[in-house]
């Protein structure tokens, strides 16, 4: 299978379109600073409402497409639905709290902001403990992963992420030092997490109604409109973090470096697992992809809510979107190509 069959023009060249967002964003941002300030005046009850809405019209559409009726399908690989929540919940969140306070707060700390230390931190959790939900169908397809095995744990993820994500949030940044506003926190999940769940599933209902066909037809039309969203939500980001960037442009590659291990190690580590436990490659992969990757609206939406717009947190979730695709197509390249060996018995 070619890979542009399997993505589209947009989510192919994704990091070429962020970069382009940081440029503009950035410009943008030192020509009209009086009108940036205003749309970030622009809130209610800490919720900026040009951002909000944005990132509805960014979740909405992908969680249009999570079938949870597809649940029942778990019972067919519970190993490798086994290996998913267990790398996706009790190591990745935690593995990268650690992976922050090693590099941001130590090892890079005379390099950075000193004030923005624990924000940054903050960020890389946020990143971290939202398992991606529209993306990892498309590097399943790659590497000819199980489609109802992806569906049946894309859709366990999501329901377990609306009550365990802001309790694990507030216990990792607790730990981390970081102050916990619970009410901001609380309210993110409600918004950008309940409400376009419920608001998606009734819309999927509603479609599906009045045929497969109808509803396919749909969800090519506003396919586009979650990168849209994402992209003007990146402007609007880069706008007011545009002089703290040109002061420290070496902030991004510092904040890449946990982002990457991250990705690497948990992708390695649930592929191996999958193998131990005797999962078949086309489980493994989707398997190992999904705890690779991370629901990054979610977390770009909930650090803006949480820090602001000029926080050290909303700069690190957008070095996730940056390196996303990148890093993950590396992933799914050695998937494919190591087929041969996983398919060998450990033995």
């Amino acid at each position: 299978m070619s890979e542009p069959s399997a993505i589209s023009f947009f989510e192919r060249y994704l990091t070429v379109w962020v970069l382009l967002c940081i440029t503009v964003g950035i410009v943008l941002g030192q020509i009209f600073p009086d009108v940036f300030q205003a749309i970030g005046r622009m809130e209610y009850a800490k919720v900026n409402l040009p951002v909000g809405l944005l990132i509805w019209v960014m979740i909405v559409p992908m969680l249009v497409k999570v079938d949870f009726t597809a649940l029942h399908e778990v019972r067919q690989h519970v190993r490798g639905i086994g290996v998913t929540l267990f790398v996706n919940w009790l190591v990745k969140p935690f593995s990268m709290a650690f992976l922050g306070w090693l590099f941001i707060r130590n090892l890079f700390a005379p390099m950075l902001p000193p004030d923005q230390l624990d924000s940054y931190i903050a960020g890389l959790i946020l990143l971290a403990a939202a398992p991606c939900t529209a993306m990892v169908f498309v590097w399943s397809k790659l590497t000819n992963g199980d489609p109802l095995f992806t569906l049946s744990q894309v859709a366990l993820n999501d329901a377990i992420m609306v009550v365990v994500f802001a309790p694990l949030v507030a216990f990792l940044l607790g730990i981390s030092a970081i102050t916990v506003p619970w009410a901001t926190l609380i309210a993110s999940v409600v918004l950008y997490i309940v409400i376009p769940v419920l608001l998606a599933q009734l819309w999927r209902k509603s479609l599906l109604t009045k045929g497969q066909m109808v509803f396919d037809e749909v969800m090519a039309k506003i396919g586009p409109w979650s990168i849209a969203a994402l992209l003007a939500t990146l402007v609007l980001l880069f706008a007011f973090q545009g002089e703290a960037i040109l002061k420290q442009p070496l902030v991004i590659a510092l904040l890449a470096v946990p982002i990457l291990i991250q990705v690497f190690f948990n992708s390695a580590l649930a592929y191996w697992l999958n193998r131990v436990v005797g999962e078949k490659h086309n489980i493994a992969c989707p398997s190992a992809l999904i705890g690779a990757s991370n629901f990054f609206e979610l977390a770009v939406a909930a650090a803006i809510s949480l820090f602001g717009f000029n926080s050290g947190a909303a700069l690190a979730t957008v070095v996730g979107v940056l390196i996303e695709v990148p890093a993950m197509l590396m992933v799914v390249k050695f998937a494919n190509r190591s087929k041969a060996w996983y398919e060998r018995s450990p033995a």
